[in-house]
């Protein structure tokens, strides 16, 4: 359960989660809410910046950020 996970715990899940399928931050991101049933915006106080910063990336290189956007909105 996502209660007992600190931001360390859930970041290792998702690094774990890209290393073994070798899948997107943005796809590993997602399978986490689904496997906790959580909510995509209410993870975002729970990922640590190095991890938003590779997910701002991949939003970068799939067009999903205009280049004036220097955010995606799960971080505001």
């Amino acid at each position: 359960m996502i209660l007992f996970m600190d931001k360390n715990d859930i970041s290792k899940e998702i690094e774990s989660y890209v290393e073994k399928n070798g899948g997107s931050y943005i796809d590993s991101v997602l399978f986490f809410c689904e496997k906790y049933t959580v909510d995509p915006e209410y993870m975002k106080k729970y990922i640590t910046k190095p991890i938003k910063e590779k997910l701002e990336i991949e939003g970068r290189e799939l067009n999903i950020l205009r280049k004036k956007e220097s955010k995606l909105p799960l971080f505001d």
